[in-house]
Order: structure tokens, then sequence, then C-alpha cells
């Protein structure tokens, strides 16, 4: 029952996670956005006092629940684990393994250091939750996001509206080779190891492990009862459990409950420490359990489980001939008939996603056309001399410090102005940039959905009184001055009336006129540079603020 209740939990959690990821609505952000918030390091970061205690006593309550509950890189593990575990022969692989400490302690240091450091690249290639928002983000919802268009592509057809159709595109190349990378990482070692990726490299499930080798309530071993059958261990994930000597790594145990719902002797319970009776609990959290006199001991042939393995140092009779099995010749034909056509459908399955993905992300690359004759060059951004951060960010130093580069403000953003940093110091963090649209006035969503307190929640009217940096115009690149031809599209755009349009001649009122910027009333919303037709750099850009400032 427990297991069962953990499964639907930790299911339950990951899918609505995800969907954060996924969700361009905001309609899944109005009701869970919450889950964002729980999460271990968003809390920390955002010093949310309350999060971290309800965590800390969760953990010395329960043990490490978190993991197998609420943090989704956790639970993407333990399906990524079961999906493994469905092929034949592979149910029960793990065994009990020596915990790694000077790695977890290692990784930690590093951790914690690069912290307070400010080096906001190694946090986020760490953090948990933060690498599983990488994943969705530039991973899932791509696919998600086409599958969007697909249906709204069908419903014009039928004359329906229900879907509409959203861009799709690569929003930086270094961040989706990391969340690449870290894909294959976490399933590679949970495919072969289970968690192995919480136990030796998560800084999170070091410092819960830590708390957990105190929890209340735990798994615990009944020697009594134990017929030694190592099925506990062997279906442990977390190789924690050592069923020779009857120990639990506590420091590793996620609260998982698949010991004890495996356990045919029922040896193994989820009890309360402290009214475990004879049975003493040592300062390291582990059990010692009074064993039976070895020479008195003896094995119920009955009760015992009876497993037959096939391996190939045990086929070798007596004789020192190979034992085999034998098969009948039409039953070995159609399983490798059967087998042949399993691949040969993957092989083409995998094939066809592949081309179907790379159409599509270079259809959405494809560079619009001026009335179906000339190709629109695209903008190339500026070069700013301080990167621009959304409103709400107060400023470059509190945001890059808070934000665990997560990418759900970027996910959400419905501009297009949000995109992962490829700078290596700010690495993957997000940056403000106004190639594809701008920074409306009345869009608060980056500040509603940050979990960390990076980007804080802002009204319409505070957005609007806020700075975050400037119009700078380039009198090179400005259209009325290189063509010849009157232009104005800055000023016309401009939400807050910070552009003027003056002749360019001062003793000419006739003159081309070209804009002045008033620096006191421009929010920079980067209207200007995104409207503004000069390619590929605009005349007038928008440069960041170190510190924000309101008007």
């Amino acid at each position: 029952m427990l297991r069962k209740i953990r499964l639907t939990l930790g299911i339950l959690s990951l899918t609505l996670v995800t969907l954060l990821f996924l969700d361009f609505t905001g309609t899944v952000h109005a009701w869970f956005g919450w889950l964002a918030r729980i999460q271990f390091m968003p809390a920390v970061l955002a010093l949310n006092a309350g999060v971290i205690l309800f965590l800390v006593v969760l953990t010395l309550l329960l043990g490490r629940v978190y993991c197998s509950v609420v943090c989704p890189l956790g639970v993407f593990q333990d399906v990524v684990s079961w999906l493994s575990s469905r092929r034949r022969g592979r149910k029960n692989r793990f065994r009990y393994s020596p915990a790694k400490t000077w790695l977890r302690v290692g990784v930690l240091v590093l951790f914690v250091a690069a912290l307070l450091a400010g080096v906001g690249s190694v946090v986020a290639l760490l953090a948990p939750y933060s690498a599983y928002g990488r994943i969705a983000s530039n991973l899932l919802a791509p696919l998600w996001g086409w599958g969007n268009n697909v249906l709204a592509y069908l419903a014009e057809r039928m004359d329906r509206y229900a879907f509409y159709s959203v861009d799709v595109w690569v929003k930086s190349l270094p961040t989706l080779l990391v969340a690449v990378v870290t894909l294959v990482v976490v399933v590679v070692l949970a495919w072969r190891h289970g968690r192995t990726y919480c136990n030796t490299i998560c800084p999170v499930g070091t410092v819960l492990g830590l708390l957990s080798r105190y929890s209340l309530w735990r798994p615990t071993i009944d020697a009594s009862k134990c017929t030694g059958c190592t099925l506990c261990a062997r279906r442990c994930k977390a190789s924690c459990i050592d069923a020779k000597a009857h120990r639990i790594d506590y420091s590793r145990c996620v609260a998982c409950m698949d010991c004890i719902d495996n356990c045919r002797e029922g040896a193994i319970r989820y009890v309360c420490r402290l009214g475990q009776g004879g049975k003493a609990v040592a300062a390291n959290g582990k059990t010692k359990a009074v064993t039976e006199n070895p020479a008195t001991a003896t094995e119920n042939p009955v009760s015992r489980p009876v497993e037959t393995v096939s391996r190939p140092e045990n086929a070798v009779g007596a004789t020192g001939k190979m034992a085999t099995a034998h098969v009948p010749a039409g039953r070995a034909g159609r399983r490798s008939v059967e087998g042949a056509q399993i691949d040969t459908a993957r092989r083409s399955f995998l094939l066809a996603t592949a081309a179907a993905a790379g159409a599509a992300a270079l259809h959405a690359q494809e560079k619009k056309v001026d009335g179906g004759l000339a190709v629109i060059e695209d903008k190339k951004p500026p070069r700013r001399h301080t990167p621009l951060t959304p409103p709400g960010s107060v400023g470059a130093r509190h945001f890059f410090q808070h934000c665990t580069a997560c990418q759900l403000c970027v996910s959400v953003c419905p501009n297009g102005v949000l995109r992962p940093s490829t700078d290596l110091a700010r690495l993957m963090q997000p940056v403000m940039s106004y190639e594809r649209g701008y920074c409306r006035p009345e869009c608060t969503k980056c500040g509603d959905v940050c979990p960390t307190g990076a980007i804080l929640s802002l009204t319409v009217a505070d957005k609007s009184a806020v700075q975050v940096g400037h119009a700078v115009w380039i009198k090179k690149n400005c259209v009325p001055l290189t063509d010849g031809v009157e232009c104005g599209n800055c000023a016309r755009h401009c939400p807050t009336g910070a552009i003027q349009m003056v002749p360019s001649d001062a003793g000419n009122p006739d003159s081309l006129k070209i804009p002045v910027v008033n620096e006191e009333r421009c929010i920079g919303c980067g209207a200007c540079e995104n409207l503004c037709p000069a390619r590929p750099f605009s005349a007038i850009y928008v440069e960041g603020h170190e510190s924000h400032r309101t008007i």
C-alpha cells in the first residue's frame, strides 16, 4: 500500500511539473505553480523559510520521500529504471554497494562554493530541479509545440480555432547540448544502476541523506524473519541494503518501499525507530539486529524462495560439457523472425522521427520573405556592455545569484524575449534579447512563475515604471540617413513616448527626421529595437542597467 501511494503521488508530481514547462497558456501555472516553489533549491535561493522547514521536518520524520515523490528528476529516474526492469532477466539486477562518500561530499563542497561565489553556471548544472527543467523545456517542449501546431492546422481546416500555432525554435544551442548530455547521463545511469545519480552526484540528495540518517520512520529489517534470499537488495535501486548484515544505509535510502513490497517473508517493515523493542539503533542510523546462533540456525527449505538463474559459469557440468536447454526449432525460428521484425520496426521509427524532427527544425528556422520575393535578412543581436535582465529581477547581480537556470521563465515568455545566455559565466541563465519580440508592458508571466525569487512578481502598473535599460541610437544604421526615406517606426511604437523625431538638419525643418531618445522616460522594453527595419543590426538598441530604476 505504501509503495502504491508513493508511486501515485510521484507520477502525479512528475506529470504536473513537466506540464509547467510545456504549458504556454498559463493555465497549469495558475493551479500548480506551487509545485515549482516547493522544490528544494528554489526554496533555498528564495529564502523561503516555510518550505525549507517543511522539507527538513518531512525528511527527519519519513526519510528521503522528497527524492522519490517531489523531485521531478528523481521520479524520472524511477521511470527509466522501471522501464529497464521490464526487460527479460533484468528485474532483480541490483546489488549492495558501499557509499561513495568522498564523491558525494566533494560534489556538495563544489556546489556550495559555487553558490557562495555566485558562479551560477555550476549551480545550474548540478541542481536537480533545474536539470530536469532544461530537459523538459529544450527537448520535450518542442515536441509539445509541434503537436499543438498540428492540431491547430487541422482545427483551422475545419473552421475551428480551439488551438493556435506557436513558434518552435532553438533558443540556445549550448543549453540544448547541455540538456542532451544531462539526459543521456541520467538515463544511462538509471537504466543500468538505478539511483546512482541521486546518491553520488546530486547535492540535494547528499544534504537530505545526512538528515535521513536520523529519520524517525524508516524501513527496518527483522533478522529473525529474514531467510537471506537477498531479494530486497536485488530490488533496491539505491543499492543501500546489505542483506547479509541486515543493514540499510539510510543516507541513500529514498523510501521507495520496493523492498517492503517485494519481501516474501515480511521481514522488512516501515516502522518508527523509537518503538522497535529489543532492536537498538546505532548513531549512524543503521539497525543492529540480534541474529541467531550460526551453530543452531537452520534454513527452512519450504519458506526459502527458489530462483533459477542461468549463468555461463554455472552451465558447465561435472563432465566439463556445456549444458544447453533444448529449444524447439520452430519456436526458435519464430523468435528470431519476431526479433528481426521488432529491430526493423524500431530502426524505421527512429529514422522517421529523426527526419521529421530535422525537417521541423529547419522549417522553424526559415527566414521570412517580403511579398514572396526578397528574403528578409535576420537581425543580429547587438553587443551590449551590460546584459538585460527581466523587470522584477532588481538588477544583474541579484538575478544571477538567485537564478538556477531552470528555464521556466523562458518557457512561458510569449514574446520570445527571454533566452538562455551563452556567456560562460552566466551559461544557461536567461537574458533578454529583442530579435523576435519585445517585452510588452502588460506581460508579467516571468515574475509570476519564477520559483527562486530571481524575478519578483510585479503588477502591470509597477512593471511599466521599471527601467531595465535605455535605448541607444546608432546613426550609421538609421534608415532615413542610409536610404533617404522617412521611417519613425521607433517613435510610433514606443509605449512610454521616450522617442521623438526631430529634423536631421537643425537648420532645415523639412529635412528627414531622426530619433532622439529621452533616457529618463525610456524603460528598455525593446519595442524600438525589435521594430526597427534596419538590417542586420538595428539603428536603435537597448543597453542594460546593472541595477534597475523606478521612473
